[in-house]
């Protein structure tokens, strides 16, 4: 780490620009399986908050694993610095009183602590969406066919069959989507920032 760099800090706190944007900065964290429907709300969430004209930005595996996070593969320690990096990017985001809506099967809860303590250290929210399913509805879902692969043995490392994925323990919304339509996923979220006072 480079030691001969000083923060230079601008000019308009986080209370300015919040009130100047009628919003407050969060991160809401999805995680889950593939196939889960992280994405699938993620998206559909970023769509409604900009409808109601709230600053609202996505990060999923398409605009980070194509670009900041091109490096990386995907063995435990790649896993680990592609979280890492997706809660620094994030909490700049939630600095900015962006609502950003991260969807990344992020399988480990020790990285997903990591990215909390960020937001919590800086004063930003973090909101862990757990994005429920089960493993035999994701399997049938599969739109990419990757747990067919997995299963074949193609697919080395794959969350849920040959690696972990660790369950959130606390998430502050608790989403099962074998049971709750995208719509009625989106509304419970709106009604959390709401309630939270983020919008």
């Amino acid at each position: 780490m480079a030691t001969n760099i000083t923060f230079h800090a601008g000019s308009v706190d986080g209370p300015e620009r919040a009130r100047l944007l009628s919003q407050k900065g969060v991160t809401i964290w999805f995680t889950g399986l593939s196939a889960s429907g992280k994405s699938t709300v993620a998206v559909a969430l970023e769509q409604h908050l900009l409808h109601l004209k709230k600053f609202c930005y996505r990060l999923d595996g398409d605009n980070i694993r194509f670009g900041l996070n091109k490096d990386l593969g995907f063995d435990e320690k790649s896993r680990n610095e592609n979280i890492r990096r997706i809660g620094e990017v994030s909490k700049l985001f939630a600095d900015a009183c962006a609502i950003c809506a991260t969807a990344f099967i992020s399988p480990y809860r020790a990285d997903r602590a990591v990215a909390r303590e960020l937001h919590e250290k800086a004063g930003l929210g973090f909101i862990e969406v757990f994005i429920d399913a089960p493993l035999a509805v994701v399997e049938q879902r599969d739109p990419k066919g990757l747990y067919k692969k997995a299963r074949a043995g193609e697919i080395k490392d794959f969350t849920g069959i040959s690696a972990p994925y660790e369950a959130p323990e606390n998430p502050e919304i608790h989403i099962k989507t074998d049971e709750c339509d995208v719509t009625e996923a989106v509304r419970r979220i709106t009604e959390y920032l709401v309630e939270h006072k983020y919008i």
